[in-house]
């Protein structure tokens, strides 16, 4: 780790598990339904439509999403970090970056999507 995480990052994610995260997006805005931005996964978390949201790292200022981690806590919405808002905006399918996505649907992806946030929930509980 070269460059200190920033302070909403709450807990260290494992390069494999990031790339899952972005492959699972990628699959699931083909079938499912995304929100992108965080006015929207913001909401889809309040309205309890969220069945995961992705924070990206490197997201300026910070203060823009620091909030979506405790929202997530509070409503049981499993969450995970990438490092790219940038990729995480082109494997949504977007020409832009994106700070945040909800996952409402997972579509046809349902299998991967599971998997995924089954080792979003082991990394948790191993005390990271």
């Amino acid at each position: 780790m070269s460059a200190k995480k920033p302070f909403y990052v709450r807990f260290n994610v494992p390069k494999e598990l990031a790339d899952a995260a972005y492959e699972t997006i990628f699959m699931i805005k083909e079938t499912g339904k995304i929100r992108r931005g965080v006015n929207e996964v913001t909401k889809s978390v309040d309205r309890g439509a969220a069945k995961l949201v992705i924070i990206a790292e490197d997201v300026d200022p910070p203060e823009i999403v620091a909030h979506l981690p405790l929202l997530c806590e509070e409503r049981k919405v499993p969450y995970i970090y990438v490092p790219s808002k940038r990729q995480l905006g082109v494997v949504s399918g977007i020409e832009v970056a994106t700070s945040s996505i909800a996952v409402i649907d997972p579509g046809e992806a349902k299998g991967v999507f599971e998997e995924l946030i089954s080792k979003i929930g082991a990394l948790r509980k191993g005390g990271s």
